[in-house]
């Protein structure tokens, strides 16, 4: 059985409870997709169910709600093997093994092709903060003429969020954090 490395946690606690093994290399089974990971961020939910805090996660865990990688195995047939994909959340390193380790197992419908010339690391940085600037102007229901006011951020985040905006679009953004990068990208 190939095996794999990956930081598992038995019990909840601290940063010292994140222990780096070798485990067997999650076996294809019907509607899921093996990923080789090859990078992934840290989210602060990792952080909650780590210390505990989400009690609907079992342990012993590999946490990781979000990744980059390649195609290793699917039964898919959109998707090649060595393709780029993401994956975010979808109960990832919650109800199954996340992403933590070198390959992951997911569910097809969690898995997003992409095509991009980001590293892997620049890569692993966009899914989450993405997904969440994509969520807030979803649920936001914003209007042209409407304001939006940032007291924190960050480059990726208002990035996504400004790119997400309609074309058509035209708002005042104010950011404390970071706004000349909005500025010097999307308003000039």
């Amino acid at each position: 059985m190939k095996k794999m490395k990956a930081i598992v946690i038995y019990e909840p606690g601290g940063p010292e409870k994140l222990l780096l093994e070798e485990r067997p290399i999650p076996e294809l089974r019907e509607g899921w997709t093996l990923v080789k990971v090859r990078g992934f961020g840290i989210n602060h939910s990792e952080i909650f169910t780590r210390q505990g805090l989400s009690p609907s996660v079992s342990f012993p865990r590999i946490l990781g709600i979000e990744c980059v990688g390649q195609v290793a195995e699917t039964t898919r047939t959109d998707l090649e093997i060595g393709q780029k994909v993401v994956s975010i959340m979808g109960e990832m390193g919650r109800a199954y093994d996340g992403s933590y380790a070198e390959y992951v197992l997911l569910p097809n419908d969690q898995v997003y092709p992409v095509e991009t010339s980001l590293s892997w690391a620049e890569l692993a940085a966009v899914p989450e903060t993405y997904y969440t600037a994509l969520g807030s102007l979803k649920n936001l229901h914003i209007k042209p003429e409407d304001n939006i006011f940032s007291s924190g951020g960050n480059q990726w985040c208002w990035s996504s969020f400004l790119l997400a905006l309609p074309k058509h679009s035209f708002l005042m953004f104010i950011s404390l954090v970071r706004f000349e990068v909005a500025l010097n990208n999307f308003f000039t």
